[in-house]
Formats: C-alpha cells, structure tokens, sequence
C-alpha cells in the first residue's frame, strides 16, 4: 500500500512556480504549498503473495488497484 500526495499535482504546482520566478517574483516572497489531494494504492499481488486480506471497503477507497 502506499498513501501519499498527487505526483502530477506537484509537478504542476513546480511548473506554476517556475513561471512566477522567471516572471521576476523572488522565490522567498512565494508561499509554501502542501499537497490538497492524497492518493491510496494498494497492490493486490504483494497482498496475496504475503498472506495479507485487504478488507473490501479498504479496496473500495483505494484509487488504484494494483493487480
């Protein structure tokens, strides 16, 4: 399983500030910003490999199965 925030987000959030930097704002006037969005993937192949049930409802909330 793995819980954690959206890569492509990020990288957009980069891109944007990249372009205020290189429009002239001073990187140190630019507030820090968190991930809004988390991701959940569960991979149901090392699950069943280890002996591990992954509860339905967990599944259920899991953005990507991994099978």
């Amino acid at each position: 399983m793995s819980y954690g925030g959206d890569t492509p987000g990020s990288y957009r959030l980069a891109g944007v500030y990249t372009g205020r930097i290189l429009k002239g704002e001073k990187p140190a006037d630019l507030p820090v910003q968190q991930a809004t969005k988390v991701e959940l993937y569960i991979n149901l192949k090392t699950a069943k490999t280890l002996g591990i049930t992954i509860p339905l409802p967990l599944s259920g909330r899991a953005d990507e199965l991994i099978e």
